[in-house]
């Protein structure tokens, strides 16, 4: 069933204990297979390596009585591939399953939203997926709008702001309004580290005191970790030089800081 913007949707997968998985990853590779016709082709589709989506295909063959993708003549080293009657079957009752899925997480997330909105979107919370490794569910408390640009305030908890600066243009269309739910990004390089409470003013917008509660040195940079209250953190990527000459260590209060226009801010 074709999802409308921004609707949730589940992503199934399906094993035994200590069995193969076989999810939506696999049924895709499948779908490809009969659209193509080759393993090959299928696999450039869907950006796996030949030897990869092979494999995918025979553990998939195992896993069920019948296989469900048949070799022409040619096997591994060339020739085409069809998928089964058995094949298709899985792959209608796998998106029907997927379909039916999505349909009760939305009532799902609807319904708690109703009940607590407090809760309100949810399940986009636990599903979002970035490469930043600082994301804050927050909500909007103040815009401020100027003539090129946009300031955002964002509650992160009962007592700690995080402050991002927008274009006018990507405010708008945003539709950035006091009590949206955002999300507000870092990427862990862009924050910087002080040791202790700071005593004079910064001009950093985003200042973050909190307590060290891990640290993973590598050859180059360390990863430093700030509990900044309320099961809140924050992470910092800094060079392992600066960490040493610091002496940043574990328990130990720290500030993380970073400009407002280092803050990415996403809708759910």
């Amino acid at each position: 069933m074709p999802q409308t913007p921004g609707q949730l949707a589940a992503a199934l997968s399906l094993s035994r204990e200590g069995g193969a998985r076989v999810g939506h990853d696999r049924i895709r590779l499948l779908q490809a297979v009969a659209a193509e016709g080759s393993i090959a082709a299928a696999a450039r589709v869907v950006g796996l390596s030949y030897k990869a989506a092979w494999d995918a295909i025979g553990t998939l063959n195992n896993l069920f009585p019948q296989p469900v993708v048949v070799m022409a003549q040619g096997g591994r080293s060339g020739g085409g591939a069809r998928v089964t009657p058995a094949g298709l079957a899985l792959i209608d009752n796998f998106l029907r399953l997927e379909a039916a899925l999505s349909e009760a997480l939305g009532r799902l997330d609807a319904a708690l939203g109703a009940a607590d909105p407090s809760v309100s979107n949810l399940f986009r919370s636990i599903t979002m997926q970035t490469s930043t490794r600082n994301a804050f569910r927050c909500t909007v408390s103040r815009v401020v709008e100027g003539a090129v640009n946009t300031v955002v305030e964002m509650a992160l908890t009962g007592s700690l702001i995080l402050t991002a600066v927008l274009t006018e243009r990507s405010a708008a269309e945003l539709g950035l309004h006091v009590g949206s739910t955002v999300y507000a990004l870092v990427k862990a390089p862009f924050v910087t580290l002080a040791p202790g409470v700071l005593s004079t003013p910064v001009s950093a917008r985003n200042v973050l005191t909190g307590t060290i509660t891990a640290r993973e040195d590598g050859a180059v940079n360390s990863e430093i970790t700030i509990g900044i209250g309320e099961g809140k953190t924050v992470t910092a990527i800094i060079t392992l030089e600066s960490a040493e000459r610091l002496d940043l260590k574990l328990g130990d209060t720290a500030t993380a800081l970073f400009k407002a226009t280092h803050v990415i801010v996403a809708m759910p």
